[in-house]
């Protein structure tokens, strides 16, 4: 398995989280990286009509834009009950449950290995707030001083 770019890393985070928040169904993530030239994570997630899956993807295209992060492609065939969207390094496929059932990609896929969702899903650590410099245990904070009348 190769190394992965943090960059990878935190999208996979980002698109699991966006489609946490979104109500997605059985959502998986796949390391391919050892199977794949052309990605390093597969994301599976099901939604439950052809309007939510249209929601996850602009979910999703919020949170890879807001990345920074260039779209590769989409595939968006209406009704097919399967949308791709293609981050390079990062491939989601959004299912309707049938279509899911019937392409089985997380067999078609099986010598990757799994992550783990719960950990992708934690929300990111935040940066230790800056203590203040002091003056001989005192604040460095200046009070405001009064004008004179």
């Amino acid at each position: 398995m190769k190394a992965h770019t943090a960059a990878a890393l935190e999208l996979v985070k980002l698109c699991a989280r966006a489609l946490d928040e979104k109500k997605a169904g059985d959502l998986r993530v796949l390391d391919v990286s050892a199977q794949s030239s052309i990605t390093d994570f597969l994301v599976l997630a099901t939604g439950t009509s052809e309007p939510h899956l249209r929601a996850l993807r602009v979910e999703l295209e919020k949170v890879i834009d807001a990345s920074g992060t260039r779209l590769v492609g989409m595939e968006l065939a209406q009704a097919s009950g399967w949308l791709v969207v293609d981050a390079f390094d990062v491939m989601v496929h959004l299912f309707m449950p049938e279509i899911r059932r019937k392409y089985q990609l997380e067999q078609l896929w099986k010598d990757a290995v799994e992550v783990a969702v719960p950990g992708l899903l934690a929300p990111p650590k935040k940066a230790a707030p800056r203590k203040r410099a002091t003056v001989a245990g005192r604040s460095a904070k200046r009070k405001p001083t009064r004008k004179a009348k």
